[in-house]
């Protein structure tokens, strides 16, 4: 398969990821981040990148749990989590090098 390129404007910072994954699938992930990252600003009331992103890591990592408790496939493969556990880890590395 052929690498493809995503580049991801989020929470103040941007970065491009390469993955031998299909775009489309690549975006679909974006687009769930994106989403529990609104969802979670419009119930906490949060501002701080760096708090929103590990905040969303988590609640990312847990419907992936509870998807692996429903479905073996998924048990077996858990690239969302090492996704956000990667987005997590890059925007607090572009997050210490951003004065304050």
């Amino acid at each position: 398969m052929s690498k493809s390129d995503l580049r991801i404007d989020i929470l103040g910072t941007s970065f491009s990821i390469t993955a031998d994954e299909d775009p489309v699938y690549l975006g679909t992930l974006l687009n769930r981040y994106r989403q529990v990252i609104e969802n979670t600003k419009k119930i906490t009331g949060m501002e701080d990148p760096l708090k929103l992103s590990i905040i969303a890591g988590f609640l990312l990592c847990d419907d992936l749990q509870k998807l692996s408790d429903r479905n073996p496939r998924v048990r077996d493969s858990l690239e969302a989590e090492q996704l956000t556990q990667e987005l997590i880890s890059r925007l607090d590395r572009a997050l210490t090098i951003i004065p304050s």
